[in-house]
């Protein structure tokens, strides 16, 4: 009896690891990189979260043409070892309503066991616009990356609260466009999220109260390590003059993510994280009860791209397991 007792669990354990693997076309694929997989499997056994690698960590790749959208899931898979992806439309800009192109995507990603998370959307317009028929233009405009996330199998667009005025104005206005995407995308099951991402939204009181003010479930946030510079030198983008405490902007974001952005730059010798406190930032995002993605979005400049990756998903690792 004690025999057929451990035959069942073992049985319905790899049942629940089945059900929770599964990948954007549920594919049968067993063509998959072995050490990778189960160096990944080990560690999130451990986590409290689980990794996704944000496409912008291969931004130089991708603009100078060293790679293809449509290799970025195999990249991740069998050089990182990573099996969630999010995407940044600019690298795929036209093909938002291209079922071919998104179909092949889809192969991919089921080629190589992976799954599409969410589609970072830039370029679209102002959702916080202070013209009522701008701001419905830009809405409308992102009308098509929340169906494209759908037949992607995301969960989630990643957008910018921006706009003009004083910081109440596009509060009023950016809740406003919020709003209306938020309903638009609602019917197709999708979140809509905003990332501290410049400007006001960069201050975490700031867009905590825009989410208080749209306050529908499928509309959140996308807290972001890094990117709390409120205001940068004109002509000079990398000298930031006004920055908000990341560490308070995380916190006040936190109860409305649905994502994290594990912003990194470089590294000291131990591995860490040169301007992020991991160890601090990840015990806020457990402290609010988060189980889900942190995208490792690597923007350095010492390091390769490829290198940068694997330093900030060692470093997600370590600190997560410390803290499991």
């Amino acid at each position: 009896m004690q025999s057929q007792r451990r035959q069942f669990l073992k049985l319905m354990g790899g049942l629940a690891i089945g059900v929770t693997g599964v990948s954007c076309l549920n594919s049968s694929d067993e063509k998959k990189n072995e050490a990778a997989e189960s160096g990944t499997t080990e560690a999130a056994k451990k986590l409290f979260f689980e990794i996704s690698l944000a496409q912008w960590s291969l931004h130089k790749t991708l603009f100078e043409k060293k790679m293809d959208n449509l290799d970025f899931a195999a990249k991740a898979r069998k050089d990182f070892g990573i099996g969630v992806v999010e995407y940044v439309n600019q690298f795929f800009k036209d093909k938002a309503q291209d079922t071919n192109y998104l179909n092949e995507m889809l192969k991919r990603c089921s080629d190589n066991d992976v799954k599409n998370h969410l589609i970072m959307i830039d370029g679209e317009g102002d959702i916080g616009h202070k013209v009522e028929a701008e701001r419905i233009k830009a809405v409308e405009n992102h009308y098509k990356w929340v169906d494209a996330a759908k037949h992607l199998g995301c969960a989630t667009i990643r957008v910018n609260a921006a706009g003009e005025g004083t910081a109440e104005e596009i509060a009023k206005t950016a809740a406003d466009g919020l709003s209306r995407l938020g309903e638009y995308a609602e019917k197709v099951g999708i979140n809509v999220i905003v990332e501290n991402h410049g400007g006001y939204s960069s201050n975490g009181a700031w867009l905590a109260g825009v989410m208080k003010a749209v306050n529908k479930p499928n509309v959140g946030t996308l807290p972001d390590f890094g990117n709390f510079c409120i205001k940068r030198e004109p002509g000079n983008w990398r000298n930031c003059l006004e920055a908000y405490d990341r560490y308070q902007g995380t916190t006040e974001l936190m109860p409305f993510a649905k994502g994290v952005s594990a912003k990194s730059h470089d590294f000291d010798a131990q591995g860490n994280e040169t301007e992020t406190d991991y160890k601090k930032m990840l015990q806020i995002v457990k402290s609010a009860g988060f189980t889900g993605y942190i995208g490792i979005e690597y923007e350095g400049e010492v390091l390769s791209e490829d290198e940068g990756i694997r330093k900030t998903k060692a470093l997600l690792e370590k600190v997560g397991k410390e803290m499991a």
